[in-house]
């Protein structure tokens, strides 16, 4: 599943590669998918698409915002799979959930493995779409301070008891992290997966907080995950630290073997010695 760098990355080329191109022809999905939600109807979507001009894109959390002008947004969210850019005269994927094609006859696809949001707003509707109103401030914005993220805890802490890994993965109460950045999150911070979040000192919340941005940082300027793709099809950069891979291996920082364990919905990877 695409993550924040994931996203950034997208938006980035996005703009330098589509953004003025015209809209010759847009078409949902050629196979069906119940877990891809779409809010139009193919007719709807050609009609509403077709010589639209491709304006700026933008990422904010696990969203991806695609001016449509004028007056619309694409809004692709909380999914994985590929996104992806084709030169004129490429192939047309066999499989695929949403397609802009245009005018100089490159096309754009969008194509999930597991579920996510393929979706088109009017200008300033996409803002009251459940998940995306109201989303709290992300790891890559001037508002995500260390002073933000410890309220953040303290509110958190005044209705529930939750773990760090909680923390970083449900509810998007750190907008664009999932499971898979939150273990080199947790491991930079030297913290158990189960550790309570009302047992961590000032300190620990300070080494929290630096270890999101550090991971965050670094994912994106190597353009995402080794395991996910960019709109080029080619692989990020960003080799996580704590992974499937590692499991049984010796530490990066010891020499205990790292070990793995089913919480909170998805696996976790971690060292025994430096994260108790």
């Amino acid at each position: 599943m695409f993550e924040l760098p994931e996203f950034v990355t997208l938006a980035k080329q996005i703009n330098e590669t589509l953004t003025g191109k015209t809209v010759s022809n847009g078409s949902l999905g050629n196979v069906s998918h119940k877990f891809v939600w779409y809010n139009r109807s193919a007719e709807e979507f050609e009609r509403l698409t077709t010589g639209k001009l491709i304006g700026k894109a933008r990422a904010k959390g696990k969203w991806l915002f695609i001016s449509l002008e004028p007056g619309y947004v694409l809004l692709l969210g909380e999914c994985g799979g590929k996104v992806l850019y084709h030169p004129a005269g490429s192939n047309v994927p066999k499989k695929y959930h949403l397609r802009l094609t245009f005018d100089d006859g490159s096309f754009f696809t969008a194509t999930t493995q597991m579920w996510g949001a393929m979706e088109l707003y009017e200008t300033g509707k996409e803002q009251e779409r459940k998940y995306v109103k109201g989303m709290r401030a992300t790891p890559i914005e001037p508002e995500f301070t260390f002073e933000y993220f410890s309220h953040l805890i303290d509110c958190l802490l005044e209705r529930e008891k939750r773990s760090v890994k909680g923390l970083l993965t449900q509810d998007q109460l750190v907008p664009g992290l999932g499971n898979a950045l939150a273990q080199d999150i947790l491991f930079r911070a030297r913290l158990h997966p189960k550790h309570p979040l009302d047992e961590l000192n000032k300190g620990q919340r300070r080494k929290l907080y630096s270890a999101i941005l550090k991971t965050v940082r670094e994912a994106t300027a190597k353009g995402g995950r080794c395991d996910e793709y960019d709109l080029y099809n080619q692989p990020g950069k960003y080799r996580r630290l704590m992974d499937n891979k590692a499991v049984g291996h010796p530490c990066p920082e010891c020499s205990g073997k790292v070990e793995a364990m089913q919480y909170l919905g998805g696996m976790c990877y971690f060292c025994p010695r430096c994260q108790k």
